[in-house]
């Protein structure tokens, strides 16, 4: 089955990563920055970054609501790291007026791993990938205090959930689109052909 046409969400962060992860995964992307162009995908990927800063731009360009709409609708999206942050139904040491898009129900802690030089790297076992663990890139990682019931948990390091998915929607702390390992990305991808056979 050919996959889905895929977005990255173009504001800020790690985009070119995500989109050269992707197609080396099989599964060529597009970045989006328009909710025009958020209409023309599929499946989104929301990259790292900073989260209060991406949310505040996804307002600016149109697109918070857009994004909160099509996750509502079933549309497959993947966060990594900030993106977790933003499929957050709840966070942690955010701003008081931080907003998210919501759609896993799960409690992130922001930044929870420490700052920028306590950045690490780590093997994670993830649930559902094959062939031995993900070198997971941990960069002011977010952690997941807890889950509802609908979410499943993939991938625990030092203790803390580091990887979720609820249905359609798959959330990591780590930065897999950095380490030339493409299964979280060819993951995603079979989700958002799964989805889109279950549409037909």
């Amino acid at each position: 089955m050919p996959t889905p046409a895929i977005g990255v969400l173009a504001l800020q962060g790690d985009v070119r990563e995500h989109l050269a992860a992707l197609a080396a995964a099989g599964a060529p992307a597009r970045p989006v920055r328009r909710p025009e162009e958020l209409d023309e995908v599929d499946a989104l990927v929301i990259p790292g970054g900073e989260s209060t800063t991406m949310v505040k731009l996804a307002g600016l360009f149109g697109l918070l609501e857009p994004l909160r709409a099509r996750v509502r609708a079933g549309m497959p999206a993947y966060g990594s790291c900030a993106g977790m942050i933003m499929l957050a139904d709840k966070i942690l040491d955010g701003r008081e007026d931080q907003e998210t898009v919501g759609g896993i129900d799960m409690t992130v802690r922001r930044n929870a791993f420490g700052r920028q030089n306590e950045s690490f790297e780590a093997a994670v076992e993830v649930s559902g990938i094959e062939g031995g663990p993900v070198e997971g890139v941990f960069i002011r990682a977010p952690w997941v205090e807890s889950t509802g019931v609908a979410v499943e948990v993939l991938a625990v390091h030092d203790g803390h959930t580091v990887a979720v998915r609820q249905g359609n929607l798959l959330a990591t702390s780590f930065h897999p689109e950095l380490t030339g390992d493409h299964r979280v990305h060819a993951l995603f991808a079979e989700m958002a052909r799964g989805a889109a056979a279950a549409h037909r």
